[in-house]
């Protein structure tokens, strides 16, 4: 990562002796008045990031068959199988799911502008360790701050990406929000652009598009079933039932499909709709 440039080297200029005093008579106040800073920086940090997971709101909104839920169709059962775990998960027994038969996993990174997984590095390195391909998310709270300044957080914090054969592009986990309006107060033109304010930052900084996390009840109503983005960015779908059922608007086809949500040891379950070796090309970012 390339080091910042300094800025100029600053002249030094004499001071008079009284101009000396009320000089560090300003540098002895505070940087700002007491709270403001804090309460501006508190009104936008997550009230519970922890239960903030990939589809955590889903089965509240749009129900399904969460715990373990219906195998999914025979043409499915070549699919490469996936998980994706949170701080919620806590640490997380990966070579036990790799013998399990799961290739890859995402770990979520971040929420909101301000909020990291702790258990981020067990959970990421963890997986890679295992032998899986491996990739991070992003839970957006597009009411916090801009698409812009979160992807950004969320690229400096995890959601980087690396040419290595093993690192699959960041994804934008866009559900229902967890904390009041479903839209987060948003029209659809509003949440269209926000989306596209994140992704095209996100792909500025790692030089990949993101992937796409929502559901197709969620896309229609928050964003008016937008076709925008399904040429560009892979789509991952969450569905608790024998099959992925219809796609939002722009789509063809998925390229992950969330089929469970909760179990043990991890609930959330995926499968990549295609060979390991494509899921290898996602990794590399090859077309």
């Amino acid at each position: 990562m390339p080091l910042r440039r300094s800025g100029p080297a600053r002249r030094t200029v004499p001071i008079a002796a009284g101009t000396l005093v009320s000089f560090l008579s300003v540098l002895a106040l505070p940087l700002a008045l007491p709270g403001l800073a804090t309460a501006s920086e508190t009104s936008k940090r997550p009230a519970h990031p922890e239960a903030d997971w990939m589809g955590s709101t889903i089965v509240a909104h749009e129900g399904g068959a969460p715990a373990g839920g219906p195998e999914p169709r025979a043409g499915h059962r070549r699919a490469v199988a996936g998980v994706d775990v949170s701080s919620h998960n806590k640490k997380v027994g990966w070579s036990a799911l790799r013998r399990s038969g799961v290739r890859f996993a995402y770990v979520k990174a971040t929420e909101g502008n301000n909020y990291t997984n702790p258990y981020f590095a067990q959970q990421y390195r963890g997986s890679y360790s295992s032998g899986m391909i491996h990739g991070a998310y992003h839970f957006a709270l597009p009411d916090n701050s801009s698409g812009s300044t979160q992807a950004r957080y969320f690229a400096d914090h995890g959601g980087d990406w690396s040419r290595d054969g093993r690192t699959l592009p960041g994804a934008l986990d866009m559900e229902y929000n967890p904390y009041g309006a479903t839209c987060y107060g948003k029209s659809a033109k509003g949440m269209v652009n926000w989306i596209e304010d994140f992704v095209e930052t996100y792909r500025e900084e790692t030089g990949r598009d993101a992937v796409i996390y929502t559901s197709t009840n969620w896309w229609k109503r928050c964003t008016g079933n937008s076709g925008r983005f399904g040429r560009t960015n892979p789509l991952w779908i969450p569905r608790y039932g024998s099959s992925v059922g219809a796609l939002p608007a722009g789509w063809r086809f998925h390229s992950i499909w969330q089929h469970t949500s909760s179990g043990h040891p991890v609930g959330d379950r995926n499968r990549f709709n295609g060979s390991f070796s494509r899921l290898k090309v996602l990794a590399n970012g090859d077309d």
